[in-house]
Parts: structure tokens; C-alpha cells; sequence
């Protein structure tokens, strides 16, 4: 694909995801909102379509080649977004804050310049998540080990 056609088109997506992330001033403030956040206050309606307008985003990176890595990531954006984002009150403060759209066309951005660094840095962030998956994981089975024998001492005592 022609340089010029792949700016054009990335260029398209941050107008997009400015309008979906921080597109609205909010007056007397520096706070910037956009329609994601305000499709939010939808129950149950307004995140799904939050989670469809940002899946053109997903869809254009494909269609520009992004490695898997970075589809990954971008689709991870846009489900942790979807779901905190269903909590009443905690999901539309984190619409407000976490801006998923502005970061998926980052990192698509990031893609276009530099490929092989946004492979590095995607294969970075894929081991770090994994690390703290485990390290997670971990952290639960001893804490459920130790809160079961302490269950066990005081049950038992």
C-alpha cells in the first residue's frame, strides 16, 4: 500500500477516535470527553456500541497489516474498555480516563513508523501481561492456601 493512502487512512482513524475519546471540552475544566464516555451512560446498550464504533479502528489495522501482536493489543484495549466500562459509575469514569481508541490508533501509529520496534515493544508488552498473569495466578494459589489452612487452624483449633 502507498505511504501517502496509509496516512490518509490512520489519519481518518485519530479524527475518529478523537471524537469517540476526547472530541468534547467539558467548560470550566482541562477534561476532555468524547461520544464513547457519553454512549456509556446507555445501560448495557451504550457499550456495546462503544465496543462496535472501536472495532473500525481494529478492522482498519488489520486492513493495514498490523502484526498480531498489535491487532491483540488494540482488541484487548477494546474489550477491557467494554467491560469496565458496563460497571455503572466506575465504567464511565474509566471511558473518561483510559481513552482506548486515542491508544489503539497509537499504537497502530507506532506500526506504520516502525514496524520492527512496534514488534519489540509488542512481544515486550505480551511478556510483561503474561509475567503478571502468573505472578497473579500464583499470588492466588498461596493466598488460597494460606487462607484455607488458617480456615482449617481456626475451624479446627
Amino acid at each position: 500500500m502507498l505511504p501517502g493512502l496509509i496516512d490518509a487512512r490512520v489519519a481518518r482513524l485519530r479524527r475518529f477516535a478523537v471524537w469517540l475519546d476526547a472530541g468534547i471540552a467539558l467548560p470550566g475544566t482541562s477534561l476532555r470527553v468524547g461520544l464513547d464516555p457519553v454512549l456509556g451512560l446507555v445501560p448495557g446498550l451504550g457499550d456495546a456500541a462503544g465496543a462496535l464504533l472501536a472495532a473500525w479502528i481494529l478492522i482498519e489495522a488489520m486492513r493495514l497489516g498490523a502484526s498480531r501482536t498489535t491487532l491483540g493489543r488494540i482488541a484487548a484495549n477494546i474489550a477491557l474498555d467494554a467491560l469496565v466500562g458496563a460497571v455503572p459509575l466506575v465504567g464511565d469514569v474509566f471511558d473518561v480516563v483510559w481513552k482506548a481508541n486515542l491508544k489503539n490508533v497509537a499504537l497502530l501509529e507506532h506500526h506504520a513508523m516502525d514496524p520492527a520496534g512496534a514488534g519489540r515493544s509488542d512481544r515486550l508488552f505480551v511478556t510483561l501481561l503474561v509475567g503478571g498473569v502468573v505472578v497473579l495466578c500464583g499470588g492466588l494459589l498461596i493466598g488460597g492456601a494460606l487462607l484455607t489452612a488458617w480456615v482449617i487452624r481456626a475451624t479446627h483449633g
